[in-house]
């Protein structure tokens, strides 16, 4: 029964609009050859290692990988038999695209199953699959986001069926497989379950004084138990030597706050800002309107998982942005709690859908132009790759900023491409012992070896690993690779290019080839610029 009593399904509540908003949610990626997201070009670099090192042993100079049972495996393993059938690039293009899908389709299933039918104001959350973790390219991540939304879906499905003890043994091998996918979205299947399992525990026990919360935490928790069995996963990866990172920053209120406002996050700030602004709108309408409410069941869910964001550290195990990642969820699971009380008109329920849709097919269409304008930025410059052999050792510098841009390259692990293409060595990979399954072992190429050698900036930026471009041209070992290539640098003395020779130019960026018999850069303080600045 809907709002007021009515029966009839309207056209947001319908099988046909979820269908068809899940197709929607994929319409942004469907142009780009690979998709522009920040961290995914040096993921790929890993698939071509992990598929290739076997039949080509000279991978083996440069890098070291080692399987291990990690929280962090969705697209590493998906990508084994997807890229036998579609190939490495198209068949990651395609994991990718499915988990915007996943996402909309999976906050479209949980409001279904707690409100009855899906409220209006559901479809302002829908944005959401495109949010700033996805676009940082945390694809195991996100994945694990949809996943986790697919499931807790099924997890009040199989409550409102009665089906308890199918439920406990399908989710014992549902919850390992999230785990594997990435830890953070078995977390998070865990707080909601367990918030749901409150409510549902004590409606089910409440008498004229209401139910005891005690018990029916205690009662929740054993009903969430088919979930548990990954926390031993979670010990046996964590206690290990191998594992290195420090958990810190914690309770660090400004970025907090900064990652609140960058939910959206993606080319054009006062665009992405306003969007974000509509949707805590709508969460105040939510509280203040009489003829809207949050759901008993998801308002819970929305409230463990705010805690969770609080008491979350921005850096966890050597892997920053952990608190950040949660941020765009936990406002889409407030934002499906919200429903219209019965009473709302009908005029009222169909503006508010319109409302939603429109914001959702807007905040699609400018996704869908931004991608393409990255696309056509990723054409221009990968070019440089069709001019290296294979197997060539590639050292890239990528001109940064040392002021946090709004509109991110999403060049800033365009190297990895090169390893996909070309099987080259390109120094973009992460080095985190315990948290990948590949690490960099060219001890020829020193400190330019890994993850972010390859960022370059004009001067020294604060609190920051970064080189100035000057350093980075004048100290990098020659020896060591073949080629150089710059992505839009900074600007840097002319006379830092000796003993390279330009093969490839477009705009500001260039590829030289290292002329491994001709003397590289002499500093000569009377003319030239210091490269330490």
């Amino acid at each position: 029964m809907g709002a007021g009593g009515r029966t009839a399904t309207h056209w947001w509540e319908s099988r046909a609009f979820v269908v068809a908003a899940t197709f929607v949610a994929v319409v942004p990626l469907l142009w780009p050859t690979v998709p522009p997201l920040v961290d995914l070009l040096g993921h790929m670099g890993r698939y071509r290692v992990q598929l290739a090192i076997g039949s080509n042993p000279w991978l083996n100079d440069w890098y070291a990988f080692k399987w291990q049972l990690i929280g962090n495996l969705g697209v590493d393993l998906l990508v084994i038999p997807m890229a036998k059938v579609f190939g490495l690039e198209l068949g990651v293009k395609l994991i990718v695209m499915a988990i915007p899908a996943l996402i909309v389709a999976g906050l479209l299933w949980i409001a279904r199953e707690v409100h009855g039918r899906i409220p209006p104001t559901a479809l302002f959350a829908l944005p959401l699959a495109y949010s700033y973790p996805l676009q940082f390219g945390f694809v195991n991540f996100a994945l694990s986001m949809g996943l986790a939304f697919v499931m807790f879906g099924l997890w009040l499905r199989m409550a409102r069926l009665g089906r308890l003890k199918a439920r406990a043994v399908v989710f014992v091998p549902l919850s390992c497989a999230l785990w594997v996918c990435h830890t953070f979205g078995w977390g998070v299947l865990g707080v909601l379950a367990f918030s749901a399992e409150m409510i549902r525990q004590h409606d089910l026990r409440k008498d004229g004084r209401g139910g005891h919360w005690l018990e029916s935490w205690v009662r929740a928790g054993l009903g969430c138990l088919p979930l548990a069995l990954p926390m031993l996963l979670m010990v046996l990866w964590r206690s290990g030597d191998h594992v290195t990172g420090q958990t810190a920053d914690w309770f660090n209120w400004r970025f907090k706050i900064q990652w609140i406002t960058m939910i959206l996050r993606d080319r054009w700030l006062a665009f992405d800002i306003a969007s974000t602004a509509v949707l805590l709108l709508v969460l105040m309408k939510g509280l203040r309107d009489p003829g809207i409410e949050y759901s008993r069941h998801l308002g819970l869910s929305t409230l463990f998982l705010v805690a969770v964001y609080i008491l979350l550290p921005r850096i966890v195990f050597g892997s920053a942005y952990a608190d950040m990642r949660l941020a765009p969820f936990m406002v889409a699971i407030a934002l499906i709690a919200i429903r219209p009380k019965p009473g709302l008109s009908m005029r009222g329920a169909a503006v508010l859908a319109a409302i939603g849709l429109a914001f959702f097919l807007v905040r699609i269409g400018a996704q869908t132009v931004s991608y393409w304008m990255f696309d056509q930025t990723y054409k221009r410059e990968f070019a440089a790759i069709d001019r290296l052999p294979p197997r060539a050792r590639l050292l890239t510098f990528i001109g940064y900023s040392c002021r946090n841009t709004w509109t991110m390259s999403r060049l800033e692990h365009a190297p990895g491409l090169a390893m996909v293409r070309k099987m080259a060595f390109a120094n973009d990979q992460w080095s985190m012992p315990g948290g990948q399954l590949l690490t960099t072992r060219y001890a020829a190429a020193g400190r330019f070896a890994h993850d972010p050698s390859q960022i370059v900036t004009q001067y020294r930026c604060p609190r920051q690993w970064w080189r100035p471009i000057g350093l980075a041209m004048f100290k990098f070992p020659r020896d060591a690779y073949d080629y150089l290539w710059l992505i839009d640098p900074p600007r840097y003395d002319r006379r830092l290019t000796a003993g390279l020779t330009p093969i490839w130019r477009s705009g500001r960026s260039v590829l030289f080839k290292v002329d491994h018999g001709a003397p590289g850069p002499v500093y000569d303080p009377a003319t030239m610029k210091a490269p330490l600045y």
